[in-house]
């Protein structure tokens, strides 16, 4: 019996997870009420958005322009980036928001949390506290019909690990 106890609990852990963006919707995230459509060419959405980037793969899972954008941000304004609530956050560790002009060959960061992503302290833990980050837009950012807003996460607990969603914004 406590055998089925435990395989059950690993499934129901590995069915949650890691952390993932919400909003603004991800690229081909399965997971948003407003998600944008997906773009020509692409037949469906990613349902391994939580998983870590492959050591050998590439940041970004597709540079196929994104055919409308999650939300609009205004240079100069708050912007606020929240997260699919249930994930396992590893203890925290480092994330970034940085803001992408050529479909994230380049980007800058906007907004960084240093050892306590997802924490409002310190944690050894998995279950997160903070599933929101609001922070200010540089009031000399150029507009865009087609920026790409990049989140990065490197995990403080268990392997190290890297996660990155991006989504596509007009500002």
């Amino acid at each position: 019996m406590l055998f089925k106890v435990a395989i059950l609990a690993a499934l129901i852990n590995s069915v949650a997870g890691h952390m993932a963006m919400s909003e603004p919707c991800p690229r081909f995230s399965p997971n948003c009420a407003n998600k944008p459509p997906l773009p020509a060419g692409v037949s469906d959405y990613d349902y391994s958005i939580k998983s870590p980037v492959p050591y050998d793969g590439p940041l970004m899972k597709s540079d196929i322009p994104w055919p409308e954008s999650a939300t609009t941000w205004t240079a100069g304004q708050p912007a606020t980036v929240k997260f699919q609530p249930g994930g396992a956050a590893h203890g925290g560790g480092h994330c970034q928001f940085s803001i992408s002009y050529d479909n994230g060959k380049t980007a800058a960061v906007v907004h960084e949390v240093l050892q306590h992503c997802f924490f409002s302290g310190a944690s050894g833990g998995n279950g997160a506290d903070i599933f929101e980050y609001t922070f200010p837009l540089p009031a000399t950012m150029p507009s865009s019909d087609n920026a790409l807003l990049i989140w990065t996460w490197v995990n403080a607990v268990g392997n190290r690990e890297f996660y990155a969603n991006s989504a596509t914004l007009k500002i």
